[in-house]
């Protein structure tokens, strides 16, 4: 599903990533665990292809990023859904918008859109705020918004950047629970994360990211 090989980003004389070299598996759920400024987020940028690597490969649900032209851009993320820490939600749009921006971009019927939004604000226990604004939410509530809005085109693919960051413990485990089930259902997740209690004990793949390089890999 998502491959590097000895992919490097360069921020003028600073090297973000070193001769990065890992293989995620379809169906996976792979954490990227370190310290803030170890190049977490930069990896999920070049896979979201938010930014283009310097040197290396990298293939992402069948596509060739390293060669992949401007125009394919849009494609390839309709196999990715992706989970920020600041959630990123628009703050003028009621939660039932911002849910189905994706799908009116894509151009789905309204009929349609209207039940997948449904769909997955009832899986986010979250159906009776959907004319809400985001800013009437909680962090917690904002979050599961977040997870229904990357989810709802179906990604074969998740990203996740620091997800948790900004909850109290009881939404921690209820997002990592909704992961757990979107995993179970056969989508591959990457979640990059310094929480250690995340992965603690799941039995996951665990790459360590120090300065730009993968020091390790383990499991969870």
């Amino acid at each position: 599903m998502v491959k590097l090989e000895n992919v490097s980003k360069y921020y003028k004389n600073l090297k973000a990533l070193r001769s990065i070299t890992l293989n995620i598996n379809k169906g996976e759920m792979v954490f990227l665990a370190g310290s803030s400024g170890a190049g977490k987020s930069t990896l999920l940028k070049l896979i979201y292809m938010a930014e283009k690597p310097d040197e290396g490969y990298i293939s992402v649900a069948g596509f060739d990023i390293s060669h992949l032209k401007e125009s394919s851009i849009p494609f390839l993320r309709r196999n990715i859904g992706f989970v920020f820490q600041d959630f990123k939600l628009l703050s003028n749009r009621t939660v039932f918008d911002n849910v189905a921006l994706a799908l009116r971009i894509r151009g789905f019927p309204e009929s349609d859109i209207r039940e997948k939004v449904f769909s997955v604000l009832k899986m986010v226990n979250l159906r009776h705020k959907s004319d809400s604004y985001p800013l009437e939410l909680s962090g917690g509530e904002q979050q599961r918004i977040t997870f229904a809005r990357a989810v709802i085109g179906e990604p074969s693919l998740m990203l996740a950047d620091e997800p948790t960051g900004n909850l109290d413990i009881d939404n921690e485990e209820g997002i990592m629970r909704l992961f757990k089930e979107i995993n179970a259902k056969g989508t591959t997740i990457l979640i990059a994360t310094h929480n250690r209690n995340l992965f603690l004990n799941t039995g996951k793949r665990v790459f360590y990211l120090d300065n730009g390089n993968i020091v390790r890999e383990e499991r969870g």
